[in-house]
């Protein structure tokens, strides 16, 4: 069994608009229903978790979809905090062992073909998986004042995308020793990483953007008008 869960607490303050940027629209939907219908129409996920804003008037009510459920539950104020309190409310049938792929809200064009990558690593081995593809362009240190300070070799950098794929019970004794030692991770792998993990990085589609700019929405609304 796999379940998704998505972190949809946030309220948009750095993309500039009133509507948080989940609910904005591209290709006639909501950003988070393009995120949902990827991830619910793989044949593998059973259902999903959506955690949300205490207060968000914008979520649609869906318990459904592609005939799997969706629940939803309360976050907190950091995506750990929402990833956290979703991992406690998937039902009892998901226990500890299962397999969960957290998945951006505002990143609507993951392909089916990129879950079937991720989940083939993320099922052979116990420190999970990630999507990302590896640093292309030429790196820049900067001063304060923008000055170049030094060319770094980009190597071995990737950069991480969702979804991200861990164990129910690992991922969850992550996120709550990063809490309690007072440290805000930006994602899931940088927990499991502090707790002694080793996740597999996965090269995925490098359209599987993230939406945080007006170009990005831009750029997704061309991209999914295209599929």
């Amino acid at each position: 069994m796999i379940w998704a869960v998505i972190p949809a607490a946030g309220r948009g303050s750095r993309f500039g608009s009133e509507i948080p940027k989940q609910y904005l629209e591209a290709a006639g939907r909501p950003l988070i229903a393009h995120a949902l219908n990827a991830l619910l129409s793989h044949p593998r996920v059973a259902g999903a978790v959506v955690a949300l804003a205490a207060d968000d008037p914008h979520w649609p009510g869906w318990t459904e979809w592609n005939g799997k459920p969706v629940l939803r539950c309360i976050g907190g104020g950091e995506r750990a905090d929402s990833v956290l309190a979703a991992l406690h409310a998937l039902p009892d049938k998901a226990v500890d062992d299962t397999l969960v792929l957290v998945h951006d809200a505002a990143r609507p064009n993951l392909r089916g073909e990129d879950i079937d990558r991720l989940l083939a690593a993320a099922l052979a081995r116990e420190d999970g998986a990630i999507l990302g593809a590896p640093v292309r362009d030429t790196l820049k240190r900067a001063d304060p004042n923008a000055h170049i300070v030094a060319t770094e070799p980009r190597a071995a950098l990737w950069r991480a995308f969702t979804p991200q794929a861990f164990r129910r019970g690992a991922l969850a004794d992550a996120l709550q020793r990063a809490r309690a030692d007072g440290v805000l991770v930006t994602d899931e792998a940088m927990a499991m990483e502090r707790a002694g993990a080793r996740p597999m990085l996965v090269e995925g589609r490098e359209d599987n953007l993230k939406v945080t700019t007006r170009a990005d929405l831009a750029l997704a609304d061309y991209l999914l008008r295209q599929r």
